[in-house]
Formats: structure tokens, sequence, C-alpha cells
């Protein structure tokens, strides 16, 4: 575990404090129960005494009372401080995630090529302006409405979210997932179990007056979907596909994707989510991984998968993948899907477990991004883009768009 926080970059200390706090918690508890006995044993003696004998007993009552309610009191401190302690300790990491930050991760796949724009005989426009020409996108109207970061989807740009949704919905539902509309508010006990109350508070909204946060995604409400419940072994995997909002403060991102719809802080998404057995979670790793490529390449979208860095998991996951479509306007690859495999951590941390031939124990929890809306948009109209400005629309989406096979501008 120590060797897991130094590669994410967290502090170290925090395993030993977590030690000599559980230590504590430990001995606090031995010695609470040596005292609660000692007093059964001296209620039972004083029922049979009498006089001088009995006065003296219950003198020493008192005084064990004391010291028996002093030792509770120990107990659920050290309690109190091992529980706190454990909830800021990063997921153990996978041994063979790569070390290193957000620049060093590991190229697994590429798929797909780029378009020669310049052999086509244009420049291509970015996905602002294929917006605006399509009547599609409008970032000026959602600052003025919301502020920065807000934007609105209109025409046949509202009509491409609701295709990409019930795509990737009818993708999931066909390999087995069950769709879910999930709350778009949850209780702090669902958000910190899910741990994003961890590293990643800063980016989470909290409504202070009722005590809610706002999801960053529908993994948190699908996390705590089975809080505090024993499932039985012959119903894993249980796999859900959750459409919701998500909101996200982007802390830490100023300057960053300001322009368009990259990195906004509200935005739709289809995200899948599975509980198994710990031993599966590796190989449902995977399979979560290639619904995500199966996905993309219905798009057409040329893409890489990264093996995510250690520094760059995020507290909840032992190991992650990125699924990175091309920008052509940006000449570079960005995150358009992630999968990480969170092991027993969130299971741990809400009371998820499983039975299995009359044992109890915690299961693996995991989720991968489907489709991420806005982002999705960006990749589809910057890839997919004419000289005209027309946007040529992937076949898997056409029978969502009343069989349109492009998208046609509206304004010159």
């Amino acid at each position: 575990m120590r060797a897991s926080q130094r590669a994410r970059g967290e502090d170290v200390a925090l395993v030993d404090s977590l030690l000599s706090a559980d230590e504590r918690r430990r001995s606090s508890g031995v010695r609470f129960d040596e005292l609660r006995a000692e007093q059964k044993g001296l209620g039972k003696l004083i029922g049979k005494a009498s006089g001088d004998e009995k006065a003296d007993l219950l003198k020493r009552a008192s005084r064990l009372a004391a010291d028996v309610k002093t030792a509770d009191a120990e107990r659920d401190a050290a309690d109190a401080e091992t529980q706190e302690l454990l909830q800021r300790l990063g997921n153990l990491i996978h041994p063979d995630v790569p070390v290193g930050g957000e620049e060093d991760f590991v190229t697994l796949e590429t798929h797909g090529t780029h378009r020669d724009f310049t052999a086509e005989g244009f420049q291509p426009r970015d996905h602002l302006e294929l917006g605006r020409l399509l009547g599609a996108i409008d970032v000026e109207r959602g600052a003025k409405v919301s502020g920065s970061r807000f934007y609105f989807l209109t025409g046949v740009g509202a009509l491409l979210e609701l295709a990409l949704v019930n795509a990737a919905i009818a993708q999931a539902t066909a390999a087995g997932f069950t769709p879910m509309l999930t709350p778009a508010l949850v209780r702090p006990q669902s958000m910190a179990g899910t741990g994003f109350l961890g590293q990643a508070a800063q980016d989470v909204y909290h409504l202070d007056k009722d005590d809610l946060y706002l999801v960053g995604t529908s993994e948190v409400p699908l996390a705590a979907y089975h809080m505090d419940e024993i499932l039985d072994a012959d119903r894993l995997p249980l796999r859900y596909a959750g459409f919701s909002p998500c909101f996200r403060r982007e802390a830490g991102s100023h300057g960053k994707d300001t322009k368009g719809i990259f990195r906004v802080h509200q935005f739709d998404k289809v995200e899948m989510f599975s509980y198994v057995l710990p031993e599966d979670s590796q190989a449902e790793h995977q399979r979560l991984l290639e619904w995500e490529k199966q996905w993309l390449t219905s798009l057409g979208l040329p893409f890489r998968v990264i093996d995510v860095a250690s520094a760059d998991l995020g507290s909840s996951a032992a190991r992650k993948y990125d699924c990175e479509a091309w920008i052509p306007t940006q000449g570079k690859y960005r995150e358009l899907t992630s999968t990480s495999d969170c092991t027993e951590y969130q299971s741990r941390r809400l009371s998820i477990r499983v039975r299995e031939d009359k044992k109890v124990r915690p299961l693996a929890t995991l989720n991968g991004t489907l489709c991420a809306v806005p982002r999705t948009i960006v990749a589809i109209l910057e890839n997919h883009q004419q000289a005209d400005g027309s946007v040529r629309v992937p076949e898997v989406l056409r029978p969502y768009l009343g069989g349109r096979e492009v998208l046609e501008p509206v304004t010159k």
C-alpha cells in the first residue's frame, strides 16, 4: 500500500498513520471488552453481597463504570480516526499500471486513420464553427444564460444528442446491460463511498441547504444502487447502463478547452457499470474496453487506447484505460471514454457484499463510459465534416435521425 500511494503521488505517511490508528482502535476495543466483562462479574457479586462488603463493591463498581465510559469513548475516537484515514486512502493500484503522471501513459492500440484534409482540398473547421453552420451549437447564449462552459444544443445538435444516447443504450442493451435512468442528486454517503469526496471533491457541486451532491457521472448512483446489500453469487455479473446529466465544476482547468463544448460544466452521458466477483474483475475490465472500442468504431472515429499512469488514476481505480479520439483541428488525441476496475474499493466503502457457498465477502465494481455526449459530438463533427460545412452521419446513428445521411448547413 505504501508503494501504491507513492506511485499515485499521494501521502505515503497516511499508511503509517492508519496502521497506528487501527492499533489504537484494536487495543482500546480489547480494553473496553475487558472492563465490561469485569463490570458484569462485579454486578453478580454485588447481588450476593451485603453490609460493608456490598458497600465496597458498590464503590468499586462506580469507579469501574467511569473507566468503562472512558474506554468506550477512546474506542469510538480511535474507530472514527481509523475510518477517516481509511476514507483518504486510494485503491491499491494494479502492478502493471505504468508509474508516473498524466503524460506517462502507455499506448496499447491505435484504430482507424486520420483524414488528410489537405489532400481533399480544404482546411478542416473546428466543431464550434461547424456547430454554428449547422445551427447545432450555441455557446454565446449558453454563457448569457448560465455563464462560461455552458451551451445550448439546438436543431440537429439536439437531435444528434438524442441519436447518440439511443444508439449507445441500444448497444448496451444488446450486450446484456439493464438500462437505468438514475438520480442526479445523491447523499454524501453515496458520493464518499464511490471515492468522489477525496481528491475529486473540488470538482463536485454541493447543495449546502439539502446536503446533497450533483453527480459528475452516473457511476455514483449505480455504485450506490446496491449499498448495504448482500447479493447472491448466482446473480453476478450484474450490468447496468445508466443515462444521466453530469455536473462538474472543472476546478483546476482554468484556461483549458475554454472554446466550444469539449470541457463543460453540464453534459449527458451513458455509463456502463458492472458488479462481479473479485477474481473476475480483470476479465470484465477487458469486456468493458471492448464495448467502448466497438462503439467508437461504429461511429467511424480514429482513436487510440491508453493504459493510464498511476498518478492520473483517481482514488477508486486500480487500473484505468482511456479511449482517445483524434480531433483534427487540435492535431491530437483527446479522451472520449474511460473504463476503470475499482476492485473491492467501492463495495467495501458502500457495504456491498456477495454471498457464495454460505460465505459473505466484498465484490468488485467496474465502470466504463460509453458515450459522453458533447465530446462525442465534437469528434463526429470534426472527423466527418465535408468541404461545404456539412457533416456525414455515421451509419449507426441514421435510424435515430430519420435516415438522414448528412447534416446540412443552415447558414453560410
